[in-house]
């Protein structure tokens, strides 16, 4: 089927930010009692912060601030550390370009809507974008797909016709479940994982992405 239109994730794909969530995650959660080692897993990778929150709550119940606290806590770090150490990540502007030529772009994170607009700021990347939408205002989180349906329903795209760029595998299994076409961008370290297996392309870096291979999606 002929594609329309493309949906980008946001942390780890476009932005160094998965590294900022995680330096965050550790700092706080290390400091409320959680063990490091345990904090320092990426199990959570891809979830919704209040999941994670939830996770390590749940696991390792701490004295002190309450849960909402933390997710306000991380999520002031993390949009501390983008503007102090925040990054783009290789081919992320070409591949923004290469999508837009080729049909209306919208971006879908995990990530509450409030530092999502932080970072694109900070990028100057906000305007690159017809809808930018974020998982806080679904009733689940990814895996499931809905940010990306309510992405591809904000540009009148069906589903069936939406690219999707991601770098986690809660991401690929979100929008596969979508009935989404995927270019999945694994980190090294997460490649083997099970998920990326459904991916239509699996890339080491944005800069790997085809035109010629973008051209035969969207025909």
């Amino acid at each position: 089927m002929t594609l329309r239109a493309t949906l980008f994730d946001m942390d780890g794909l476009l932005f160094d930010t998965e590294v900022l969530w995680h330096k965050a995650e550790v700092e706080i959660f290390g400091g409320l009692g959680v063990p490091l080692d345990e904090a320092r897993d990426r199990s959570t990778k891809g979830m919704y912060v209040d999941e994670v929150v939830e996770y390590w709550g749940s696991r390792y119940p701490w004295n002190g601030p309450t849960r909402p606290e933390v997710v306000t806590m991380l999520l002031a770090r993390v949009g501390e550390l983008v503007e102090l150490e925040g990054r783009l990540m290789p081919g992320a502007l070409r591949a923004l370009d290469l999508a837009s030529e080729r049909g209306p772009i919208a971006l879908a994170s995990s990530t509450p809507l409030q530092l999502i607009h932080r970072c694109l700021d900070h990028f100057e990347l906000r305007e690159r974008f017809a809808s930018v939408h974020s998982a806080e205002f679904e009733p689940f989180g990814k895996p499931h797909p809905g940010v990306f349906l309510t992405a591809a329903a904000s540009l009148n795209v069906a589903p069936q016709r939406c690219l999707v760029f991601e770098d986690s595998a809660a991401g690929v299994l979100a929008a596969k479940a979508g009935s989404m076409t995927v270019v999945a961008v694994p980190t090294p370290d997460d490649r083997a994982q099970p998920a990326f297996v459904l991916a239509d392309l699996v890339l080491d870096s944005l800069e790997q992405l085809s035109p010629d291979w973008l051209d035969g999606q969207f025909a």
